[in-house]
């Protein structure tokens, strides 16, 4: 048995540990509190130790765990200074035992493609800060695998969801807006299918550039409308995007500024991962189920 490290205990580190943590002898999660860790470890079974980590110091249990590291999983963002997992801990790792590593990132790396389609040989064309940020902390990670001859496997995620984060939670807290951009498209995974692609990519120690998304990309509003039905209810009104848009975050406009569509072949050929949400519909009509 083996031990993994999770830079980054959030989302999805979460519910793949949830799913796969029992092939694992010891999982040593980071938070960035020392008072959140504590607070989870209390209630964290034995196999898991959350630690904390604020993204510039370390600790000598922290060290002392991801030295003896054989997989590693990281999902802490990058910002204008790089990577924090590897300015903190590079060495650290570089002299451990690893055997693969999975650094999760994002399809926003591709920029705007006017609804075209894209796959792992497009080459990346970031519209934002945080998205060069995001391509260069993808490519520091490569790097350190050639160096170290460690298998690094990007996952480029498409829009999460899953329990607790989707659209009939949005709708039944009153949160849902069904906004519409006429030629707009989104590309959505569901967390499960995340944490099945992590698994695949940490057993066949697999390296380089994966798209995790589903088999169809939509309009935004079809999940809220769908939802919707599932629920017995009417959807909420439209809202043109030029009414929105104003009150939209900074990080949401850049969304809307930016239509393409995801291929995920290679996720299925070479991480042998078979969806079990292929469609928003398949995993908000499970999502239902469970709530129901």
């Amino acid at each position: 048995m083996a031990t993994l490290i999770c830079f980054g205990f959030g989302y999805c580190a979460e519910h793949f540990v949830a799913e796969f943590g029992g092939k694992f002898e010891r999982i040593v999660g980071t938070v960035r509190g020392a008072d959140r860790a504590a607070i989870m470890n209390a209630y964290a079974g034995k196999e898991l130790r959350l630690l904390p980590f604020d993204g510039v110091r370390t600790t000598p249990a922290l060290e002392s765990a991801i030295a003896a590291a054989d997989y590693v999983l990281i999902s802490i963002p990058p910002d204008e200074n790089g990577d924090p997992v590897l300015a903190v801990f590079g060495d650290t790792l570089a002299g451990g035992n690893l055997r693969s590593v999975v650094y999760l990132s994002t399809i926003g790396v591709y920029g705007d493609h006017r609804g075209g389609w894209v796959d792992e040989q497009t080459p990346p064309a970031p519209s934002s800060d945080r998205g060069r940020w995001r391509v260069a902390a993808e490519n520091a990670w490569q790097q350190f695998g050639a160096r170290n001859s460690v298998p690094v496997a990007v996952l480029r995620l498409a829009g999460i969801y899953g329990p607790g984060q989707n659209a009939l939670v949005q709708l039944a807290r009153g949160k849902a807006r069904r906004i519409v951009k006429p030629g707009q498209i989104f590309n959505r995974i569901h967390v499960g299918d995340i944490a099945q692609a992590i698994e695949g990519a940490l057993a066949r120690r697999a390296g380089g550039l994966f798209n995790i998304a589903d088999d169809e990309p939509s309009s935004p509003a079809d999940p809220i409308v769908f939802a919707a039905q599932l629920m017995g209810r009417e959807p909420p009104p439209e809202i043109p995007f030029t009414a929105a848009a104003p009150s939209m975050t900074e990080m949401a406009l850049s969304f809307w500024q930016e239509c393409r569509r995801v291929r995920n072949d290679k996720l299925k050929r070479e991480l042998g991962v078979a969806l079990r949400y292929p469609t928003y519909r398949d995993g908000l009509r499970a999502l239902f189920a469970e709530t129901n």
